[in-house]
Parts: structure tokens; C-alpha cells; sequence
């Protein structure tokens, strides 16, 4: 399987496992170490003076950050429910047909649904 996909994939599981805590681990440590590369690379450039104020570290961590948020996310993790209505996988098509025997569907019925709930 290929790392990427493994890191990126959502999990069908439901609840905190130990292959999704080993993602979580897997992503912040990746992103550690790029933080660590980058911050390493940039110390050796003119920029060294305006990293070591507050206002320069933020804004690097503000430029690496925003960028890495989706991946150091949790919420690809967990399965969305799929949608009322649909088929998984499938969009759903309807012919002219299947359309307008649905819109006359209730075409005969007089009286329309109770509102607000029933009675007050």
C-alpha cells in the first residue's frame, strides 16, 4: 500500500484506534521534520535576524501551518454518513419519465399536511 494513501485514507472504524492514532503520530511527526528542515534551511539565509523575533517565528509557523492543517486534521479520518436519498456510489439520475411520475405523485390529494406540528 502506499504511504500516502494510508495517510490520507479515512478509516471505515469507528472510535480512536491504534491505526489511527499511528496516522495522527505518522502526520505531526512528518510535519515536525519539515518544520525542523525548513526553519534549519531559512537560519542559514539573510532572514536568521527577523526568525529569532516573535512576530518572524510566528509567521513562519503561520506559512507552514496553514498550508498542513488538512493533513494534520482528524476529520478525514472518521467515515461521513452518505447522504438520505442516494445510492453509495451511484449519483442518482432520474429519465423524464421517473421525473414527472413523481412530480403527479400526489397530484390527486386534496388535503395538504398538517403544519406547525398538529393541533395548538
Amino acid at each position: 500500500m502506499n504511504p500516502w494513501h494510508w495517510l490520507t485514507r479515512p478509516d471505515p472504524t469507528p472510535g480512536f484506534t491504534t491505526g489511527k492514532l499511528l496516522k495522527l503520530l505518522a502526520r505531526i511527526l512528518i510535519f515536525a521534520v519539515i518544520a525542523t528542515v525548513l526553519s534549519s534551511l531559512l537560519q542559514m539565509t539573510p532572514l536568521k535576524p527577523y526568525l529569532e523575533t516573535w512576530w518572524g517565528s510566528l509567521i513562519f509557523v503561520l506559512i507552514l501551518y496553514i498550508p498542513a492543517a488538512k493533513l494534520l486534521s482528524m476529520n478525514d479520518m472518521f467515515v461521513r454518513p452518505a447522504p438520505r436519498g442516494a445510492a453509495p456510489g451511484k449519483a442518482q439520475t432520474l429519465s423524464s419519465a421517473e421525473r414527472r411520475k413523481e412530480r403527479h405523485r400526489y397530484a390527486g390529494v386534496k388535503k395538504s399536511a398538517p403544519r406547525q406540528g398538529g393541533r395548538r
